[in-house]
């Protein structure tokens, strides 16, 4: 077989080349559950109405087309290039090295600091994809003569650095951070333990079926978490300029709905975020089987056989 040409070191460079695969499986899983998180920014931002999600996407469709659904799309995989490549690369690597010397791995506390840590850089990281995003998909709802119009992610980045500033390229970066933590302990430390949990029942394997039930958990779990950060982070990064004085009047502000003004759009939140996290991690546990993670260092083969 082929795998008994390589030597001990490729092994461990194979194994670590999963930093990235986080963001490349965010990635692909964006492109199928974009108009989900289209959907879900829309019910955020309206302060008065009662559209459901079912509305909301007929409204659209009838007024934009069918390919208004994806507008925003190369934002949201900017996002994820960023976003999610920095925290999974901080996840997995700090995993590597903070699992001690003959364990499998690291216990659920570390799990959920490790992942607390990864979501804060990698909140912060992609704030600036974040907003495009935003922006992006809210356009279509707005006059013609208030749209932004950006061309494409990049488009947007420049536009806002020209027009703006840098700092305002930011904005919202606390609020995306700390939602960041948020969801990334809900999705990645709740997955792994869910996994090992349903693998230390000697019913279920390593299979599609046990990434699929993990995902799913987790996919829950990060929807409840994080559902009032989101849509606060959502309103400020569409504000404009001035329209809130502090991050305090933005909650009051969203506050006068009542509790149900945190939740709005929650449901699509979670019809978005449980099928992007189940494809997310589906396609991550791919990559890992067919493009060179290898688990164990012990699977190394004797050469002297």
């Amino acid at each position: 077989m082929a795998s008994s040409t390589l030597t001990a070191s490729e092994m461990k460079l194979k194994r670590k080349s999963r930093w990235f695969f986080g963001g490349i499986a965010s990635s692909a899983a964006a492109c199928i559950t974009h108009p989900l998180d289209l959907i879900k920014v829309h019910m955020q931002t309206q302060q008065e109405g009662k559209l459901t999600m079912a509305g909301q996407s007929v409204k659209i469709v009838r007024t934009q087309g069918f390919l208004a659904l994806y507008n925003g799309l190369s934002a949201s995989i900017l996002r994820q290039a960023t976003y999610s490549t920095t925290r999974f690369g901080i996840y997995e690597v700090g995993k590597t090295y903070l699992t001690p010397p003959g364990a499998s791995d690291i216990s659920f506390l570390q799990k959920v600091g490790l992942a607390g840590f990864a979501g804060a850089c990698g909140g912060f990281v992609g704030t600036p994809g974040d907003m495009i995003n935003v922006r992006m998909q809210n356009d279509i709802k707005l006059p013609p003569d208030q749209r932004r119009n950006y061309k494409h992610a990049i488009d947007g980045v420049f536009r806002i650095l020209r027009e703006e500033g840098l700092p305002r390229l930011f904005s919202g970066a606390s609020t995306a951070t700390t939602r960041a933590i948020v969801v990334t302990i809900g999705q990645l430390s709740f997955y792994d333990q869910v996994k090992v949990i349903l693998l230390g029942t000697g019913v279920f394997g390593d299979n599609v079926l046990t990434h699929f039930l993990s995902s799913l958990s987790a996919g829950a779990i990060a929807t409840f978490m994080t559902q009032p950060l989101d849509v606060i982070k959502t309103r400020q990064m569409n504000a404009k300029p001035g329209e809130f004085k502090s991050l305090f009047h933005l909650i009051t502000y969203t506050a006068r709905l009542g509790p149900s003004g945190f939740f709005k759009g929650f449901v699509p939140a979670f019809v978005r975020l449980g099928p992007h996290t189940i494809f997310l991690f589906l396609i991550l546990e791919q990559l890992r089987a067919n493009l060179g993670y290898l688990p164990a260092e012990d699977s190394v083969p004797d050469r002297k056989n």
